[in-house]
């Protein structure tokens, strides 16, 4: 007789794995992440299958069966294979107990009811039974359907009890919550878990850099990623990982004048970004210029000043906050490419709104092509997701603006390729005509030629770069050879 659930074990992979099960007299499940999303109706190609027995014999047996290759893992006792597109992954049902200072588990043999009590969540532990006598049957022991029905991230046992054991799984809550949101609907952590993860925020710190990043990036690349910062903010978790955000908190007030919130501004820079960049319809890696969103402003606490007469300043922030990007980069284990990404788009966030107000000249036009290279685009839409008015005629003033700024950056672009410019005279070139070594003199002639390209004393041509090298050489005293 079929189940309400019947429908979602209908592929071949599941057939075969019930004969498998069947055969070798045990009891497999599929669990998790699969069943849930196919409760809320999402396609889902990661598929996770809990044995009770040997998870790693059972794959190989599925292996032979499918011809299929299969990878162990031996310390973390699972097998995975792929199989018409999807990723399946053995496991053998288990209990787990855990050591105070580690997150890593000892392990022992368990049923199907001890291997869900140790999942995170409720809507992680639903499983659907691929034994031969109730195929497809639902089993939720802890209203896992109704859980998700309801938009709630519960865990299955004691929330203390789960987060002191694993700690990564206050992030996961975290990321859930945000990852699971619709317009429709929000998930919510329950009030007992918030308080719990209020409690043990600090045993964040037995996890490693990459797993708290591992984490982070999952929730940059959800579709509103500020609900997981505010989040991680209200739970203390966040001043664990990223203090420097939660120095933008709050608003100081003197003589009854108070500056930008500067917390709330920059997560809503954050989802701008996030919009734009879904609209836009853009390929490749979001992330980076999610990070750049997201440190933008940390700057300004070290920067802030108040002057009577004139209110809050936050001047040379950019500059501070470029400076403390290698930093952060460095402790959460980011990548070196993407740090000096992100430390530009710090650097130069401020430009383009600069550019207009004091007047969108082709020589400053060409020195932010030629700091901003290739990422141009991207410090554009950074700088329109930075204007977060609630001034509608103040926000198209500025948009107008920027539209200016960048027909002025593409007539620019075409007329003297500045983007990734690269001086017309090298060392090598002025050493060969003037019969030098390395020295002062060569530095002094190449950034004199450098800025006159940019100023558009010259143009960006080999012909004129020289004659002008020339001169300058003869100012220093050099002679040709």
């Amino acid at each position: 007789m079929p189940t309400i659930a019947s429908e979602f074990v209908d592929r071949e992979i599941f057939g075969l794995v019930r004969d498998v099960a069947a055969a070798r007299g045990v009891k497999a499940y599929v669990i998790g992440g699969y069943v849930r999303d196919c409760l809320l109706g999402k396609p889902c190609s990661d598929i996770d299958i809990v044995v009770e027995g040997s998870g790693l014999d059972f794959a190989g047996e599925v292996g032979r069966r499918t011809g299929r290759k299969v990878s162990y893992f031996k310390n973390f006792g699972t097998a995975m294979l792929r199989y018409r597109g999807d990723e399946i992954e053995f496991v053998g049902a288990r209990r787990e107990s855990y050591r105070r200072e580690s997150r890593k588990p000892i392990v022992e043999d368990g049923t199907l009811a001890d291997d869900q009590k140790r999942r995170d969540f409720t809507i992680n532990a639903m499983a659907l039974s691929l034994c031969a006598e109730d195929f497809g049957e639902l089993v939720d022991p802890f209203g896992g359907v109704r859980d998700l029905a309801e938009g709630i991230i519960r865990t299955p046992l004691d929330p203390d009890t789960t987060y002191s054991d694993d700690p990564l799984r206050m992030l996961r809550a975290v990321r859930f919550a945000t990852r699971l949101s619709t317009p429709e609907m929000t998930f919510e952590i329950v009030p007992e878990s918030l308080e719990s993860m209020r409690r043990m925020a600090g045993r964040l710190s037995i996890l490693s850099a990459e797993r708290i990043t591992e984490e982070l990036n999952k929730m940059l690349a959800t579709r509103k990623p500020s609900m997981a910062f505010r989040l991680m903010e209200e739970t203390g978790l966040l001043r664990h990982i990223l203090p420097e955000l939660c120095a933008l908190k709050g608003v100081e007030t003197v003589e009854g004048r108070g500056h930008k919130e500067n917390f709330s501004h920059t997560l809503t820079v954050l989802d701008n970004v996030a919009a734009a960049q879904a609209s836009s319809g853009a390929a490749g890696d979001p992330l980076p210029l999610r990070w750049a969103a997201l440190l933008h402003d940390i700057g300004k606490p070290a920067s802030k000043r108040f002057t009577e007469g004139t209110g809050w300043t936050f001047h040379g922030h950019e500059i501070i906050g470029s400076r403390m990007i290698p930093g952060i980069f460095n402790r959460l284990k980011l990548p070196l490419d993407q740090m000096k990404y992100v430390k530009k788009l710090v650097w130069l966030h401020l430009r383009p709104i600069a550019l207009v107000d004091e007047g969108v000249t082709d020589s400053a036009v060409r020195r932010l092509l030629f700091d901003a290279g290739d990422d141009v685009e991207d410090l554009m839409m950074l700088c329109r997701a930075d204007v977060t008015s609630k001034n509608p005629a103040k926000v198209a003033r500025i948009m107008d603006n920027f539209d200016l700024v960048e027909r002025k950056l593409e007539e620019v672009e075409a007329k003297d390729r500045i983007r990734n410019f690269k001086n017309p005279i090298d060392g090598e070139y002025v050493m060969k005509v003037y019969g030098i070594g390395p020295c002062r003199e060569i530095g002094l002639i190449k950034e004199f030629v450098k800025e006159a390209v940019l100023d558009g004393v010259i143009g960006n041509d080999f012909v004129e770069a020289d004659r002008l090298m020339r001169r300058k050489a003869a100012e220093l005293g050099l002679k040709e050879v």
